[in-house]
């Protein structure tokens, strides 16, 4: 298993809020809502079977950038990702809450 980032261009809709997204290659989820999807077992290699829905969980911060925690609606896996410069910052904020 390679567990080397893999960088896919991809646009996606969202699958919680219907957001058509528009990738760069790092963007692993919608911008507007946080959620993603369980696509990957190593970053960018589309090789996870689950597909479930990834809900944002919380976040964090780490060296002055945010990180945030996603879990899997259907397995539970729980994965950290980085924020995008892009993202709602009102909906990050909002998961100090969750």
């Amino acid at each position: 298993m390679n567990k080397k980032f893999q960088r896919n261009i991809e646009d996606f809709t969202c699958g919680k809020c219907g957001l058509s997204v528009k990738g760069n290659g790092y963007t692993n989820h919608c911008p507007e809502c946080l959620w993603s999807q369980h696509v990957d077992i190593n970053p960018g290699d589309r090789a996870e079977k689950c597909q479930g829905l990834m809900k944002p969980i919380g976040f964090g911060i780490k060296q002055s950038k945010y990180i945030l925690f996603h879990q899997c609606t259907n397995c539970g896996i729980i994965k950290k990702n980085k924020a995008s410069k892009d993202d709602n910052f009102n909906a990050i904020l909002k998961l100090q809450g969750v």
